[in-house]
């Protein structure tokens, strides 16, 4: 086979395979080539310089042995796929459901997660979001340290163990979106530098990448091939951006458009949808606004704003960036704008942040609604889920607005049941001294907010993984019995009621009623109760669709809603 490796200031490049070392010849553009028999299986590394140290692939597809040994040859023609008759799901109508490999189930790997999926289907959901699965360093870990980004982390089975998940998930109707980090690297085994001018400047999380300085056009490629790799090779139906407003990009096209414009191309390759969702924190709808009215042209981003708006109203917390979101009539004017940020003052960043959206132009689908996800439990203090603080019955509120709202709904796995276990920060960092850095430093963080280092778990400890394990005996219990069957209820409900799914915000009418949250769509109303005393609505008016919790069409109690057809 022909290795290659982009090495643009080396002296010297060799390859060392099957117990000896090959030299590379000097191609254009900083790339080096060899021709050497090695059959899929064979470990390989490459030795920089005249005394380099036996370094893996960037561009590595099989890292058996860690993010520090010897790639593997991977042939990707070898799988024996079944998804022949696969033709793909578009965004608009589905219902998102993420998980992470580790602690979806107790086995922790992508064929353990297969026995689950039945339960999604069950559940009503389309798109299985799961979080990266990029080699990183240790056993257990979130898979936001990522360094090998082509490379499935081996502990969950590999690559091979990745395509068994896609392709059983395309067996039963479901799209897979794969979580993908191009904003940093991790602290350990990161040695694209050596390689090459791949970095440039550090952010919150570790080295960013060189996306506009010299010799950036090899470091865009980079990232162009590994995600159409993703969505090629793994037929991975859809990709979720991580925290793109850390991509330090100055050039006139920017990284996420010519990925949008690759993707499209790929798309019409290989005849099925391809979907681009960013997480942002920028409030700017340019993302989601296609290139030919100016915009990158992404299908989705993930509203964190939403996901704030809906905290405050269930919660009552208020602190940090929460604090804004519970001004009166917060929860409304996101719900009918998406951003409650447009262009207006947000105090935790003490300047005015985002841009309205074109709610006559841009459709709902557009944008991810949800109670909770992985960054939103996972970075509490303890890990804590809104089950363990809020009431059933204003979950069950949460949930309604969710689904019969507009945009895309998102769930975080367990929440369906309620589930009491709680999802925390964790990490297996073989490394001592950065184990102990990263322990150090997130006692210290919470600190800061009045946690005691002792409330604050350690996310070195097995034990954090294994409290953060969903417990599959849960759903049948009473509790959460009855929490999963309304879960099931409303997703049956937007898919059988167009009137749930449709997308357009200015047909949309969502307003507040003393305590109730009122939310119209088409002949369908949502009431809400968010106040401590019962709301009467009058006389009823139509058919109940579904209620929670002794809410009539003409009473709604306390922490209840009903779904009333106003036609019927």
């Amino acid at each position: 086979m022909t290795f290659r490796v982009w090495a643009p200031a080396a002296s010297r490049v060799r390859v060392r395979t099957q117990g000896a070392e090959h030299e590379m010849t000097a191609g254009g553009g900083g790339w080096w080539f060899s021709d050497v028999p090695a059959p899929p299986g064979a470990d390989y590394a490459f030795l920089l310089g005249e005394d380099g140290t036996a370094l893996p692939d960037p561009r590595s597809s099989w890292q058996p042995q860690g993010v520090h040994g010897p790639s593997r040859v991977y042939d990707h023609a070898a799988f024996p796929w079944t998804d022949q008759s696969w033709t793909g799901r578009a965004l608009p109508g589905a219902v998102i459901y993420e998980l992470h490999i580790g602690t979806f189930t107790p086995g922790g790997t992508f064929d353990s997660a297969i026995d689950r999926l039945d339960h999604l289907v069950d559940l009503g959901v389309t798109f299985v979001e799961v979080l990266p699965v990029n080699s990183f360093d240790g056993t257990d870990g979130w898979g936001y340290d990522g360094v090998l980004w082509g490379a499935v982390h081996e502990p969950y089975g590999g690559p091979d163990g990745f395509k068994r998940f896609v392709d059983a998930c395309h067996a039963r109707g479901l799209a897979v979106v794969l979580d993908v980090v191009y904003n940093h690297l991790g602290p350990s085994g990161a040695y694209l530098d050596r390689f090459g001018p791949y970095f440039a400047g550090q952010n919150d999380w570790g080295p960013g990448l060189n996306l506009d300085g010299e010799g950036s056009d090899e470091v865009r490629r980079y990232v162009l091939d590994n995600a159409l790799g993703w969505l090629r090779d793994f037929h991975v139906d859809a990709l979720r951006l991580d925290a793109v407003h850390a991509l330090s990009d100055r050039r006139a096209t920017h990284l996420l458009e010519e990925l949008a414009v690759a993707t499209e191309s790929l798309s019409a390759a290989v005849r099925r949808p391809l979907t681009l969702i960013a997480e942002s924190d920028l409030n700017d709808p340019r993302l989601v606004t296609a290139r030919e009215g100016g915009g990158y042209g992404l299908q989705a981003q993930w509203c964190d704003d939403l996901h704030h708006a809906l905290h405050v109203a269930l919660s009552g917390e208020t602190s940090g960036y929460y604090a804004d979101f519970g001004a009166p009539g917060a929860l409304a004017t996101t719900l009918r704008q998406a951003f409650f940020h447009a262009g207006t003052w947000s105090s935790f960043r003490e300047r005015t942040h985002g841009r309205p959206v074109d709610r006559s132009r841009l459709p709902g689908h557009r944008f991810l609604i949800y109670l909770q996800n992985h960054d939103q439990i996972g970075n509490r203090a303890t890990g804590d889920r809104l089950s363990a603080s809020v009431s059933p019955g204003r979950l069950a509120c949460g949930a309604a607005i969710v689904f019969c709202s507009p945009y895309t709904p998102m769930i975080f796995m367990g929440e369906e049941w309620a589930a009491s276990t709680p999802w925390q920060f964790f990490a297996s960092f073989p490394d001592p001294e950065l184990a102990e850095a990263v322990r150090t430093g997130r006692r210290r963080e919470f600190a800061r907010h009045g946690w005691g280092e002792a409330e604050v778990p350690d996310p070195m400890d097995p034990a954090t993984v294994e409290r953060s394990q969903l417990d599959w005996s849960e759903p049948g219990r009473a509790g959460h019995r009855e929490v999963l069957e309304l879960y099931r209820a409303l997703i049956a409900l937007r898919r059988s009621r167009p009137e749930l799914s449709d997308p357009w915000l200015d047909r949309f009418a969502v307003r507040s009623q003393g305590s109730c949250l009122v939310l119209d769509r088409g002949p369908l109303r949502l009431v809400c109760n968010f106040g401590p005393d019962g709301a009467d609505l009058g006389e009823p008016a139509g058919s109940v669709v579904l209620s929670w919790g002794g809410a009539t069409a003409g009473h709604v109690p306390p922490d209840t809603f009903v779904l009333i057809d106003t036609a019927g």
